[in-house]
Formats: C-alpha cells, structure tokens, sequence
C-alpha cells in the first residue's frame, strides 16, 4: 500500500501562492461556464427543439448519471493519476464536448439525443475534475491555509451562480444559445491553461504504480469510509439531506409561480438570495470556525440549516413572500459555510492515496439521492401539492440534520487531526 503523503508546507501567505492563484482564476472562469452552460442547454433544447418535460429531464439526469455510473472507479482512477493532469484532461473533453454543438447546430446536424450526450460527457468530466480538485488542493495549499482557500473557492461558485444565469441569457439573446455554448468551451480551455501552468509539489501529485485490481481499490474506499466513525454519518446524513433540499429545490420555481404568483424579477431576486447567502457563508466560514471550532462550527451549522428550509413553508402573496426569500438566504449561509468546514478538514484528514476514493464515495451516495429526490418530488407535488410537498421535503433535510447529535460529531470541539485517521480496510 502506497504511504499516506507527507502534507506540503510552505512559509507562502495564500494571496501569494502562485499555483493557487492560478487554479483560482481557472476555476472562476470554468465555474461561470458551467452555469452559463445550465441555462443555455435547455434553452436550446425548448427554443429550437420545443423539449418537453421528458427531454429536459433526460437533460437533468445525464448530469447527475454519471457519479452513479462511474463515480466509484473514477475515484479509483484519480487515486492512480496526477491529479493536475486529470483536471486538464477534463477541462479539454468538456470544451470538446461543449464545442460540438455550436458546430453541428451551423450545418444543421443538432439534434436532441446529441444534447443529452453532451451534459452526460460534461457531467463524466465533472466527476474527474472534482475528485482529482480535492486531491490537488493540498498540495498547492499549505494545510492552515485549506479552509480559506476553500472558502474562496466556494464564494466564487456562490457568485458565479448569481452572475452565470443572467450572462447565459445575454449570450443566448445576442449570439444563440448555440453560440453562447461556444463561449463556454473556451472558458475550459482557459482553465486548462491555468491548470498547465500549475507546479504542485505535493507527493500525490505523483501517479501511484500501485498494481491492485480496481475493485480492490474500491472497496478499500468504500471501507475506509464506512469504517471512519466521522466520515461515515456525515456521508449518511449528507444523502438524506440532500434528498430533502433537492426535493423541494425541485418545486420551488413552481411554487413561487403557481401557489405565490410571483412576478419573473421576484422569482429571479429570490433564487439570487439563495446565491449570496452562499457567498456570506463561504466569507464567514472561517470566522465561524476560528470561533467555536471547527466541530462545533460544522455541527451547529448543519443544525441550524433545518429550521431555516421550514420558513419556506410559511411564504405567502405579498409581503409574506419575504419569510422565502429569507429561508432560501440563510439556509444556503448556512450549508455552504459547514461545506467549507467539512471539505477543508477532509483534505486534511483523509490519506493522500485515498482521497479520491473517499470523495467519490461520499459524493455517490450524496448525489445518488438526487435524482430520486427530484422524480419523488414531482410525483408528490401532483398528489399533494406543492406547499405540502415542499413541507415534507424540509422536514426530511430536518430530521436528517438533527441526527447528527447521536454521532462523534457532537462531543467534539474541533474536527479530528489527521492522525485519528482510520487505516483502510481497518475498523477502530
């Protein structure tokens, strides 16, 4: 078994890490591709194919398929792989991917089955590029700098969300959809660049020669996972409560058309409060952590996160509109900013030559419950309606985050070092 890596450590203030910077800036300009690229796939689909609900949920689901399909041995893989040069690969397939369509869509070959294969591609590289992400972090970023460098990383997703939409409608409205998915190949190719120019000096980013058949490989992930008494409830927790948050995310847009007969603009301004929200908590995050510590950070943010996605409930025309808008902020400041803590404290506690595995692991089971959280949703919004639905969703991401008081988790101050880590394949 290949040794777990020695941390790399620097005397370098994160504002002047070079390789940082630069996987910043690639990130940046990929993640407001990707929410361009959100809008514009659909668009195209409805404005030039007239999709109905099936394709768009084809759509929907070639995104999510494939941390299902692959998640698991791509976790395995990237654990063999330098993880800089997964990311670049990546980046290169999803601008291909994304660059076939403006081209077919101009001789007059797009057609819909092509659309789905390309947001499944894009959702396969999305899948190496974010499991080698949490590989190459740590060693790029010296270990005390990890929740600041992911808090940035997180409030720059948080704002390229709120910008993205209205930049894929501008683009949509003066050079196509298709045209517009053109921009968004180039912005993986510039994240490329970036990633090329990256130097890590970190022993992970050396390929493993380790020879163990892939399913050995994951299962010793899957193991390691299960058998970590801290890593193992909060991947649990995080399916369940994902399942509540995507089910009523699901309905929200609905909701906010049908049952409070919001305007356009209201329906926009309430989805961007949800966008910022994660912006303040990726800001706060390491304020919230120096503070309580970062066990009691974590777990008083996942508590606090359920009732929030209950004041939904509540909204009603008018002024009582503002009890949603509400909700959606203070429910993503307090999801994203638990998200820093977490992810920041996984890069530091999990064994370099496991980490791919163990992400891949955690996300599976998170991201599976998704797509099944959408399907029930839809199916309950029919039977029961969407108020009652969306209460039913929230209550379960409530229940799931009060289970974290029967885990370690609660009777800790801080998040455990790296050396309570468990050995895979060995139970404490």
């Amino acid at each position: 078994m290949t040794p777990a890596p020695t941390p790399v450590t620097t005397a370098t203030p994160l504002r002047q890490n070079r390789n940082f910077s630069l996987l910043w800036l690639g990130e940046g300009v990929s993640l407001l591709g990707n929410a361009t690229t959100a809008v514009l796939l659909p668009l195209l689909a409805v404005v030039d194919f007239g999709a109905g609900p099936g394709w768009m949920g084809a759509l929907t689901a070639a995104a999510w398929l494939p941390w299902l399909v692959i998640g698991l041995p791509a976790g395995a893989w990237v654990d063999r792989m330098a993880p800089r040069r997964v990311m670049i690969v990546a980046d290169l397939v999803a601008a291909a991917a994304l660059a076939s369509v403006p081209v077919t869509w101009a001789v007059g070959a797009l057609t819909l089955p092509h659309l789905v294969a390309v947001a499944l591609a894009n959702g396969a590289c999305t899948v190496f590029f974010r499991t080698a992400y949490g590989k190459l972090i740590p060693d790029i970023v010296e270990t005390r700098h990890l929740e600041q460098a992911n808090g940035r990383m997180f409030g720059t997703e948080s704002t390229m969300q709120v910008v993205g939409p209205g930049a894929g409608g501008v683009m949509a409205q003066f050079l196509s959809a298709a045209g517009g998915l053109a921009v968004d190949a180039v912005s993986y190719v510039v994240s490329a660049a970036c990633l090329w120019r990256i130097r890590p000096s970190g022993e992970s980013s050396a390929p493993d020669t380790d020879t163990e058949p892939l399913m050995t490989r994951i299962r010793e992930g899957i193991t390691y996972v299960a058998h970590d008494p801290y890593l193992r409830p909060l991947t649990l927790i995080g399916g369940v409560s994902n399942f509540g948050l995507t089910g009523f995310t699901t309905l929200l847009v609905l909701f906010m058309v049908d049952d409070l007969a919001l305007s356009p603009s209201v329906v926009g301004f309430a989805l961007m409060a949800g966008s910022v929200g994660g912006i303040v908590g990726a800001a706060l995050s390491g304020r919230f952590s120096r503070r309580w510590g970062s066990g009691r950070a974590a777990v008083g943010l996942m508590l606090a996160s359920g009732p929030t996605t209950l004041l939904l409930v509540m909204a009603g025309p008018g002024w009582q509109t503002m009890w949603l808008i509400v909700g959606v902020f203070l429910t993503d400041v307090c999801i994203i900013a638990g998200n820093v803590i977490r992810n920041a404290w996984r890069q530091r506690y999990v064994p370099g030559h496991l980490m791919g595995r163990a992400i891949t692991t955690s996300q599976v089971i998170n991201f599976g419950t998704m797509p099944v959280a959408a399907a029930t949703a839809g199916l309950l919004g029919e039977q029961i309606g969407l108020r009652s639905t969306i209460a039913v969703m929230a209550a379960i991401h409530l229940v799931s985050t009060l289970a974290v008081l029967l885990t370690p988790l609660a009777r800790v101050r801080d998040l455990p070092s790296p050396a309570h880590s468990s050995v895979a394949g060995e139970p404490r």
